[in-house]
């Protein structure tokens, strides 16, 4: 059961941080979504502005138009009505000389009078064409029936004929009713709306004043009037993209059509709180980076699994590593204790077993100790200079039990010049952890070599072995607490995994290096281990005196925790 929480927590913790990036993912989405609902909506309401504005230019150049009409309309609109036996006006009495620069130039202007009772049709100006006269005859007679009273005037658009017609005419009303004629004239948007559109332009209050805040209407909003056909009668020398445009169609007058687009430079001040801004590149670095942290969370999880199995690999090494000489150490103790030696040589022995078990397990302890204390940042150290060559010999003279028992020779060559500035019992703990790591690891009758030499300004001590070597994808790993290679974790070659890190851990805090390599050359196996130190320039011989004069004692130094 104890087996199966862990991995009940990491599926929990992995089923929350992936629910974490959904919910982000999905917040994220809302919000775009949000924006853009909120985007579309202030863009309507800005097409709505320019949907009202076209309609309000459009209502104020009706009235500018609708009150010229009425001007030329003027002498026959407030006449009384006629009686049975009245005479009725020619239509020189609309053709004024001020009406003329309201009418169309081409055709040249005229006036028309239409008697409804015999269909005569009379012409003041320049009359148009026989065809035109039919077609002005047709339109406004079919059209009359339509007429109503109250009216001031009626527009006709006729396009039956090969260039179209537009009237606008006025109805003459005898005192029985009937309509006695018809007065009128050929309307011309432009002509007749001379002045008006940009009067309204210029002058107008076409969007509430509480949002245009006295701006003028040329940086607010741009204008096209067409006609019915389609042909522009007014644009404003401005003109804005239609990014926010729309129109309002006027049946009156033939059919005219204002499209007005909004000024996009000012469509903040329009909106209240602005239009919103796109954040979709922050929505996408929030989801990005909500992303980043459950990756890093999921690698971290990974992480934490990883170190548990090599915790638990390292527990289970290390048990192996005490249960061991504890054995031993028991076994040949009490071998002593009951008197079964046989031989003075065999007691030697025993007692030699057991000396060489304690140390084992005395430097397994300063291994483990050691890299807890550097793991809690606690390791303290207290250099000095001295010279090498002798801290290397001593650690030698005490791991000797420990190679001859498994017949492997040591070979050194110390370089008794060589000086460095360290912490003794940090020192030996180097040596001995790279010691054992070459004997555990070389073949029963080999041979390690150490060496001490100066090079440059650095001292660099090797420890090479006979092994199988290091593949050099692991050079680096072997360095790192608890690995160990694959070939040796199911070996009969026990190992805890943190002595080639204790070994990083303490040079580095010298100021040093520490590398592998391989021995030697061609099909010949082995591995040579490395440590670098700054040479202190102190002279041997007051280095010396220096390290006679603080040496502690060194009698509880052994050989254990070496790892590949």
């Amino acid at each position: 059961m104890a087996s199966r929480l862990p991995r009940s927590r990491a599926t929990i913790l992995v089923a929350v941080l992936l629910l974490s990036m959904a919910l982000a993912a999905a917040l994220a989405h809302e919000a775009w979504r949000a924006e853009r609902s909120h985007r579309a909506t202030t863009d309507r309401t800005l097409r709505d502005y320019a949907a009202f504005a076209a309609w309000e230019f459009t209502v104020a150049a009706k009235s500018k138009m609708y009150s010229n009409i009425l001007y030329v309309f003027s002498p026959v609109m407030h006449e009384e009505e006629l009686g049975p036996h009245d005479h009725l006006d020619p239509p020189q009495v609309i053709l004024r000389p001020a009406v003329k620069e309201k009418l169309c130039p081409d055709p040249p202007p005229y006036a028309f009078r239409l008697e409804v009772a015999t269909g005569e049709l009379t012409f003041a100006g320049t009359p148009p064409s026989p065809e035109r006269q039919r077609l002005i005859r047709k339109a406004v007679l079919e059209d009359l029936p339509a007429y109503v009273r109250d009216w001031g005037y009626r527009t006709i658009i006729e396009s039956s004929g090969r260039v179209p017609l537009s009237l606008v005419y006025q109805v003459k009303w005898r005192m029985d009713g009937t309509k006695a004629a018809v007065y009128g004239i050929e309307f011309c948007v432009p002509s007749m709306a001379t002045g008006a559109f940009q009067t309204v332009m210029d002058k107008g209050n076409v969007l509430p004043p509480a949002l245009t805040k006295g701006l003028p209407n040329d940086s607010l909003f741009s204008v096209v009037v067409r006609d019915w056909e389609g042909k522009p009668l007014y644009a404003s020398p401005k003109q804005y993209p239609p990014t926010y445009a729309d129109e309002h169609a006027l049946n009156a007058y033939g059919g005219l059509r204002t499209t007005i687009a909004i000024n996009p430079a000012i469509a903040d001040r329009l909106v209240i709180g602005g239009r919103p801004h796109s954040r979709l590149a922050l929505l996408g670095a929030l989801l990005g980076l909500t992303g980043v942290l459950v990756a890093i969370g999921l690698l971290q999880l990974r992480r934490e699994h990883e170190l548990a199995r090599l915790r638990e690999d390292f527990v289970a090494s290390v048990s192996h590593e005490l249960r061991t000489p504890l054995a031993q150490v028991r076994m040949f103790a009490e071998t002593l204790r009951l008197g079964r030696v046989r031989s003075e040589s065999e007691r030697t022995r025993s007692l030699d077993i057991i000396d060489q078990e304690a140390r084992r397990l005395t430097h397994l302890v300063e291994n483990i100790l050691l890299f807890s204390r550097a793991e809690r940042q606690l390791v303290r150290l207290a250099p000095r200079p001295c010279r090498l060559a002798t801290e290397v010999r001593e650690a030698l003279v005490s791991f000797a039990p420990i190679a001859s028992a498994r017949h492997i020779d040591v070979v050194e060559s110390l370089d008794d010049a060589a000086c460095a500035t360290v912490d003794v019992e940090a020192f030996r703990q180097v040596v001995l952890n790279l010691v054992d790591n070459a004997i555990k690891y070389s073949p029963a009758d080999g041979t390690v070599w150490v060496t001490l030499g100066t090079r440059g300004d650095v001292v660099r001590l090797e420890v090479e072995d006979e092994g199988l070597g290091i593949p050099p994808a692991d050079a680096e790993r072997v360095w790192t607490p608890f690995f160990r290679l694959e070939r040796d974790v199911k070996s009969a070659v026990a190992g805890s995994g943190i002595g080639l890190a204790v070994v990083r851990d303490l040079v580095e805090r010298h100021g040093g290096r520490t590398g592998v390599e391989s021995r030697r050359g061609g099909d010949q196996h082995g591995s040579r281990f490395f440590v670098e130190l700054p040479h202190s320039g102190v002279e041997p011989d007051r280095a010396e005196r220096v390290a006679d004069a603080e040496r502690p004692d060194l009698a509880t130094a052994g050989a254990s925790g070496g790892d590949r």
